[in-house]
């Protein structure tokens, strides 16, 4: 008999009559990338059909509306009372289901959120929402919901209940938290209705618990209900956690399991609270699942920043929570549960917490992760062989992220693969943020990255350019270009005094910075670079050209930026230019004027010059040649992890 090394993660769960075959749950992510008829194309379905491959006992639909009039958030939903939906939702839960997983359905309402893209196609409410009470909402008039509405409200979560059990799920999962309409009534700082549906718990409480009992009335007994509910909203003038295990309580009788979030979505201090940004620690939410925990008498899901497997064993083993629900980690590696399983944790791509993906959700509709190559593909990768085509002698030329990532792919495909870095270490120049608290993960997946190639006996060779001179010694099929970029130095007087650091240098070696510090260069690498100062006790200020901060696309991750920046309080001068650099400091000038900057460390972090000649010294060097990451443009690390993967998985097709 095999001993497991996580036993209380894959002990399995009963919640009604439906067994769960570990406690690893994948919590609801969304998906945009449809049409606006909630006809969901192919991909869709991969999505989620990838996690249930990966081992989670449960695979959780993104939010299914209940009311596609009154109820949706933005226009790309899934409403579930629209029948053309039905099918697809059927295949979606039978795809789930084939791996042994239990396909959950989230039902939700956006209440007073609801309608704010007036170009919803065929919406009868042209713009106009309902809310507990009626008040002014980033200039709309949102309209208290007559008692009438509220009761086909309640009919309309029952019916969608039905929808999705007759459609082959396995539990429903009623939101009632972050923000949404079920929370704006459980929520006391806005539900202040007089009537019975608001005012004290019990009022506030009527439509999740009327919800539920309508809910169980048409799902019958032994069907599953989760509910989720925010058990803080974690900001000033919202209720705490006391508030929240009332509330908790109050629906213990009704549901067979709490899903223990926080915070709300649509108040800005605290979107990255409710969804972790990298500055919070791992787990940062288990806390109040945990008091939750202590005071009912059914199970808790616990939620936020969780992947790490000793963490969560812990959760679990010291009655925190009863389950554990992954949201991004799965997104890093669908396959951590199985990974956990067979107890491998150095196998599993670890999420970094940077919201590239999220980011990229509401920018494109697709998720794309930083470190999967494979998100927001799942539709193309899920069917794709290993190598079947000629078999090739692979050169990769640097060792750095989008490097490591095309030698595994293309060892995975079956090619021979030899990769040469000039410096002793792989990782390059990013691994200068190691020692950075909030960047933690990234050291973690860099050296399970360094495994890989182990693992998949790739040839490594440090302190070892690759020249036109040593390609011919290899004679490989392909060579592949990864040489990344160096820092950008633009002509500006005193740019090169002994006074000015690049940005690499003051992220390894901080205690080089003075007490007072000038960035020139408001991307994410300065004001990263400002937090950590800050950090260490220093006192840095952010000049930028442009007249915000440059988030690369990130603008999630730019928004929990933008709370540290504030937290520490670090100067930010936007629309201003750098025009000296002295001893003293440094001379720009802003739409008033010449300003003077006084600072005796200028870290200049003004981009990227990609190394294009010296990658394409090495065009001729092969019959197959690809440029890939920083040394095309410098981009991020999803861009080189992506180009990598896909560059070397199309190797030997032709």
């Amino acid at each position: 008999m095999s001993e497991l090394r996580y036993p209380h993660l894959f002990e399995p769960l009963r919640l009604g009559r439906q067994l769960f075959q570990n406690r690893i749950f994948a919590a609801p992510t969304g998906y945009r990338n449809m049409t606006y008829d909630s006809v969901f194309p192919e991909e869709y379905i991969q999505y989620y059909r990838r996690k249930a491959m990966g081992g989670c006992a449960s695979v959780s639909s993104g939010e299914l509306i209940v009311d596609t009039a009154w109820g949706r958030g933005s226009p790309n939903q899934i409403c579930i009372d629209n029948p053309a939906s039905h099918i697809p939702l059927g295949k979606l839960a039978f795809s789930i289901s084939r791996y042994g997983a239990v396909p959950t359905a989230e039902l939700t309402h956006a209440g007073m959120y609801a309608n704010r893209t007036l170009a919803i196609f065929g919406a009868q409410s042209q713009g106009e929402a309902y809310g507990p009470v009626e008040m002014e909402l980033n200039g709309r008039l949102i309209r208290q919901m007559p008692e009438e509405m509220i009761e086909e409200t309640i009919a309309r979560f029952a019916q969608a209940a039905k929808t999705a059990k007759d459609c082959g799920f396995g539990m429903v999962l009623i939101h009632a938290g972050h923000g949404w309409g079920l929370h704006q009534f459980l929520s006391p700082s806005l539900n202040t209705r007089k009537d019975q549906w608001g005012g004290s718990l019990e009022g506030r409480c009527r439509i999740v618990v009327s919800i539920c009992q309508a809910v169980r009335k048409v799902v019958g007994p032994g069907f599953p209900i989760e509910v989720r509910m925010s058990a803080s909203e974690c900001y000033d003038g919202g209720y705490g956690i006391d508030e929240g295990i009332r509330i908790a309580q109050a629906l213990e009788p009704y549901v067979d399991l709490i899903h223990a979030s926080v915070g709300n979505h649509e108040v800005p201090e605290v979107m990255t609270v409710t969804h972790p940004s990298l500055f919070l620690e791992d787990g940062c939410n288990v806390k109040y699942a945990a008091e939750i925990k202590k005071n009912v008498g059914i199970p808790v899901a616990a939620v936020g920043a969780l992947g790490e497997p000793e963490q969560m064993e812990e959760i679990l083993a010291s009655g925190q929570a009863d389950v554990v629900e992954l949201a991004r980690s799965l997104i890093a590696d669908p396959d951590l549960p199985n990974k956990l399983r067979r107890g491998h944790p150095e196998e599993v791509r670890p999420c970094l917490l940077c919201l590239n993906c999220f980011s990229n959700q509401q920018l494109h509709g697709v998720k794309y992760c930083a470190v999967n190559p494979e998100s927001g593909h799942e539709h193309e990768t899920l069917y794709s062989l290993r190598q079947t085509g000629p078999w090739k002698k692979v050169l990769v030329a640097g060792g750095g992220i989008g490097g490591m990532e095309a030698a595994v792919t293309a060892a995975k495909y079956g090619h021979s693969v030899i990769l040469c870095e000039k410096s002793d270490t792989l990782g390059g120049p990013i691994r200068c943020e190691e020692e950075v608290p909030f960047k933690k993960k990234l050291g973690v997946y860099i050296e399970r990255q360094i495994l890989a190639l182990e693992r998949e006996g790739v040839e490594v060779r440090l302190n070892t350019p690759v020249t036109p001179a040593l390609a011919e010694a290899i004679r490989p099929d392909v060579i592949i270009a990864a040489l990344g970029a160096e820092p950008l130095v633009p002509e500006i007087p005193g740019i090169r005094g002994e006074n000015v650091l690049p940005a690499e240098e003051a992220y390894r070696q901080p205690d080089k910075c003075s007490e007072r510090v000038l960035i020139l260069g408001g991307g994410l690498v300065g004001a990263e670079l400002a937090v950590y100062l800050a950090m260490q006790g220093k006192k840095p200020e952010v000049v930028e050209m442009l007249p915000d901060l440059s988030d690369g696309g990130n603008i999630l991750h730019a928004a929990a930026l933008r709370l540290e920046l504030g937290k520490y309080g670090i100067p930010l001068h936007f629309g201003t230019r750098a025009e000296e650099v002295t001893p003293q400091g440094v001379r720009c000038r802003a739409e008033s004027g010449e300003v003077f900057f006084p600072a005796d460390t200028v870290v200049c972090t003004l981009g990227q010059k990609p190394r294009q000649e010296e990658a394409l010294a090495l065009r001729l060097c092969a019959p197959e040649f690809y440029m890939l990451g920083d040394c095309v443009q410098p981009k991020n690390i999803a861009n080189a992890t992506a180009q990598g993967h896909d560059i070397a998985a199309n190797l030997g097709r032709i």
